[in-house]
């Protein structure tokens, strides 16, 4: 699965709990939750988003690392089957 599928994904998980949001204006060195009114809910159902999409598992110790596109790509791509 190359970068482009991946993110394409992840905007699919996101814009599955915020259809309002614009993916073209997203910057993705930008943290999401800053560009995206997500409330600590609506995080959650995206990672669980992310899990249903990619079949990966993100334990909460890794939440962290996961704020902007570029980083949630990457994670994506490191553990996606």
């Amino acid at each position: 699965m190359n970068p482009s599928d991946i993110r394409r994904g992840v905007l699919d998980a996101l814009l599955a709990i915020a259809p309002e949001v614009d993916a073209r204006s997203l910057d993705d060195t930008r943290a999401l939750r800053d560009q995206v009114d997500l409330d600590s809910m609506d995080w959650v159902n995206l990672l669980l988003g992310l899990h249903s999409q990619f079949g990966i598992d993100i334990p909460g110790a890794d939440h962290a690392r996961l704020a902007t596109l570029r980083q949630i790509v990457g994670y994506v791509a490191a553990r996606a089957r």
